[in-house]
């Protein structure tokens, strides 16, 4: 598929307060000829990178190098954006693998969630690169050139350090998640409150739940019902057991709790699931 290509009409250009209009351009997918790092200063906004479609928040930094592909969906109240581009003209005078050996990496992993006090150094750079490209006296090639090399040196730091963090944050939470499965399979039948298993992970309810949203989209509850509507399936499906049976089977303290149950979460009662 072909993408209509983009670049930047002069060598560097920045700013810390991107508009809609700017990023009207970017509405429809299109392929970066520029190279463009930004700073998401307030807000979020959502995007498709590289096909991958990611939320972006207060704190993120964006590394787009030539060839990256882009289009933004939705942009929330209040978001400020801050960046700096260099057109493709500049690109060519540099050997931005040499300067940035993470480059090749950065098109699966663009995002880096940066600390506040990090970002603040970014927010900066980019106001002063802004009163440079605006201002009277433009910086010559040269100039260009060198800020270019500096900055992929700066992301390739960044990337190292804090992606490498987000990895294994990322792993931690996969492993909770795993054991957290694990406990619901082995205690469902007598255990269905959130806590009991955010107190057998040894980590708190909060930061249990966080991590189960983060990874899945649902709630602890969620993934509890789920392997609980599994045996309760089965039960229906391929035994004789009548529904207060099987409802005392599985703890609960009566049928009729257990039907409000088996309905929230599949729509039907217990009885029109196994007629079906």
């Amino acid at each position: 598929m072909e993408f209509p290509q983009v670049d930047l009409p002069v060598d560097v250009i920045a700013w810390t307060e991107v508009t809609e209009d700017i990023l009207n351009i970017y509405k429809q997918s299109c392929r970066l000829k520029a190279c463009i790092f930004v700073l998401c200063i307030e807000g979020s906004i959502t995007a498709s990178i590289n096909l991958r479609d990611i939320e972006v928040k207060q704190g993120d930094f964006i590394t787009l190098p030539p060839g990256s592909i882009i289009q933004v969906y939705e942009q929330k109240a209040k978001l400020r954006l801050g960046f700096i581009g260099f057109s493709s003209q500049s690109v060519e005078r540099v050997n931005i693998i040499q300067s940035c050996a993470s480059l090749l990496t950065l098109s699966k992993y663009p995002v880096i969630s940066l600390p506040p006090q990090v970002a603040s150094y970014w927010e900066k750079f980019f106001e002063l690169w802004a009163q440079l490209t605006t201002g009277p006296y433009t910086p010559d090639s040269k100039q260009v050139e060198f800020v270019l090399k500096e900055i992929l040196y700066g992301v390739d730091k960044l990337y190292q350090r804090y992606h490498h963090q987000e990895e294994s944050i990322k792993k931690k939470k996969e492993s909770i998640l795993r054991e957290l499965i694990q406990l619901i399979i082995e205690n469902y039948v007598t255990e269905r409150h959130a806590q009991f298993y955010a107190d057998k992970l040894g980590i708190t309810l909060q930061y249990l739940s966080t991590t189960v949203k983060q990874i899945t989209g649902k709630t602890v509850l969620d993934l509890i019902a789920y392997v609980v509507l599994v045996d309760v399936k089965a039960k229906l499906k391929s035994s004789d057991m009548t529904v207060q049976e099987i409802a005392y089977s599985l703890n609960f303290p009566n049928a009729s709790f257990f039907g409000k149950y088996f309905k929230r979460y599949t729509g039907m009662t217990p009885l029109e699931y196994k007629n079906s």
